[in-house]
């Protein structure tokens, strides 16, 4: 499967995961630390190139190995501990901020499809390409997501009403509409919304509920004024 680079003012822009992806590598190589090999091989230069004189006792250098694998032991668990965390996310919805080449924030949301490990680093299969754990931001709860999706689709409808002084019966499915999305909210989603937002809402319903009876006695006696009409010219 070929890879479709985006462009932008004639320079290709890496995507998002390809920006997380060497991110993590830069920071992976910034942060390196010695491993056990490193540190015997110093530990053996000190011994080689000692002062005769003055040799390090064996105590020393046996402290100095204990103290080494003991901060080895430490971030061998940090980083298991960082390997189940992620294990445990797959199934559940994320969001990432991820910074792209030019620095620019994103957001990605998705849910996690499975877990790519590598050199004790774990990376994030969402919306089918990788991100570094280091961009996760929020475990997201179904309810919540929910719950989020419902307000915006209702400040979407709210937002797009004309003045309440300009209102007419033409927007009559929009106003009920927003009126019936917020009767099937429950206690928690409605906390998502503003007292001024709810009180807007209500005021949107109740002109329209006075529009709708207007208009409803207008066509009234419009028939009955036809009806009239037709009995003059029976006689």
């Amino acid at each position: 499967m070929g890879v479709v680079q985006k462009v932008e003012d004639g320079k290709f822009v890496e995507s998002n995961s390809a920006a997380s992806l060497a991110e993590a590598k830069k920071k992976a190589q910034s942060s390196n630390t010695l491993d056990k090999d490193a540190f015997l091989q110093l530990l053996v230069a000190q011994m080689k190139y000692q002062d005769p004189l003055e040799p390090t006792s064996n105590t020393e250098y046996i402290s100095q190995y204990a103290t080494f694998s003991e901060l080895e032991q430490m971030q061998n668990m940090s980083a298991s501990m960082d390997l189940f965390r992620a294990s445990s996310l797959v199934g559940e919805t994320v969001l990432l901020k991820v910074k792209d080449s030019q620095g620019r924030e994103t957001t990605v949301q998705g849910n996690v499809d499975y877990v790519v490990y590598e050199k004790n680093k774990a990376y994030l299969s969402v919306n089918g390409d990788l991100y570094s754990m280091d961009d996760l931001d929020t475990v997201a709860d179904p309810t919540y997501l929910e719950a989020y999706r419902m307000g915006a689709e209702f400040l979407n409808i709210l937002n797009k009403l004309p003045d309440i002084n300009n209102l007419t019966i033409a927007d009559r499915a929009k106003v009920e509409e927003m009126g019936k999305m917020y009767d099937n909210m429950n206690e928690y989603q409605r906390s998502f919304l503003t007292d001024e937002q709810i009180d807007s809402m209500k005021k949107y319903v109740a002109k329209m509920k006075d529009l709708v009876a207007i208009a409803e006695a207008n066509k009234g006696d419009d028939e009955d004024g036809g009806d009239d009409d037709k009995g003059g010219d029976d006689k």
